[in-house]
């Protein structure tokens, strides 16, 4: 690194600073109204950043919010590696692992067919289909990090963020008494739970609401499902990289994106057991407040009456894609040994 750039750091912290306190703020304020009120706090962070949307108009505060939007995000996606180990994921046995992966890669295909059949560009229904069948707004932000620039992609992300937020906190409700209806027992609940809810609170707010050991077999599947993250980010920019870069022509991007890299090799070193448990639960509340002050950016840089026209179709698109998740996996686990 140059002397230049280092000596450019003290000019460019007073740059970004108002923005990235403006963040901060608003991700604050949203986790305090989650943790008071119950609802998703990617939710919460989303409409505080939609209602301050004028600050990233004004010249001291745009830089920031920018850099949140973008780089913040990506801090947040690479600490993701630290909530999973790979014992996890061995511990739950073969039909488990098999019916995620089946379920992810069926969701995420059949969502990019069925949005290029209504209109929209095939990425949009890796965007959303990702968001479902992984980790809910995680999944969109690490997504939309991956995918390139695009005049529409901010509007698209924060517009995925929104309904999936939602639709997870539904699924909190409704899934546990469904799975009571059909008579699943503990651990079938749990797989249940786990492989159709969108973000890792909600899966964790019905698992044990319904038991303890719903509870834990449902958080391994949803860890499970967090570790595909990575295959799927590879393969959304291998459909970049094939298409060209982005709509203006750019170059393309890396096959493999440094936080993409760093979520794996987290992972490997949390396997290992090298990291301190304090230490990996500091990387995971970093994770979270990383992802919240991010989504709080793309709120704020994005402008309401923009994100009023995606109009009905979209909503119906990630019905589907959630409809179909579910009933994907009840089908699976009838297929259970």
């Amino acid at each position: 690194m140059s002397a230049l750039s280092i000596a450019a750091w003290p000019s460019q912290a007073r740059l970004l600073f108002p923005g990235l306190c403006a963040s901060a703020v608003v991700a604050a304020a949203a986790t305090f109204l989650s943790q008071h009120y119950g609802a998703p706090v990617m939710l919460f962070a989303l409409m505080l950043g939609l209602a301050m949307n004028f600050l990233s108009e004004e010249g001291r505060c745009a830089p920031g919010i920018e850099f949140a939007a973008r780089q913040v995000l990506r801090w947040g996606v690479a600490l993701l590696g630290l909530r999973i180990t790979v014992a996890q994921i061995v511990a739950l046995g073969w039909h488990p692992v098999l019916l995620v992966l089946v379920s992810v890669v069926l969701t995420i295909g059949v969502s990019m067919v069925v949005a290029r059949m209504m209109g929209f560009q095939s990425l949009f229904g890796l965007l959303s289909g990702g968001a479902t069948a992984i980790c809910g707004a995680s999944a969109a932000l690490a997504l939309a990090a991956a995918l390139p620039s695009h005049p529409q992609k901010e509007r698209a992300t924060l517009f995925t963020v929104v309904v999936v937020s939602s639709l997870s906190t539904v699924a909190m409700i409704a899934y546990p008494m469904l799975a009571q209806w059909l008579g699943l027992d503990a651990r079938m609940a749990g797989v249940f739970l786990g492989a159709t809810i969108h973000d890792v609170a909600q899966v964790v707010g019905a698992g044990y609401g319904m038991s303890q050991e719903t509870g834990d077999v449902a958080t391994f599947v949803k860890l499970l499902r967090v570790a595909t993250l990575l295959p799927v980010i590879v393969f959304a920019v291998a459909c970049t990289r094939a298409r060209g870069g982005h709509a203006g022509g750019g170059k393309r991007p890396p096959l493999l994106p440094w936080f993409a890299v760093a979520f794996a090799l987290l992972v490997l070193v949390n396997s290992t057991g090298w990291i301190a448990r304090p230490v990996a639960d500091l990387g995971s509340d970093l994770s979270r407040w990383f992802l919240v002050a991010a989504i709080a950016a793309i709120g704020m840089k994005t402008r309401i009456r923009e994100l009023a026209t995606v109009g009905i179709k979209p909503v119906l698109l990630m019905l589907g894609e959630t409809a179909f998740l579910a009933i994907l996996v009840l089908v699976l686990l009838r297929w259970a040994p």
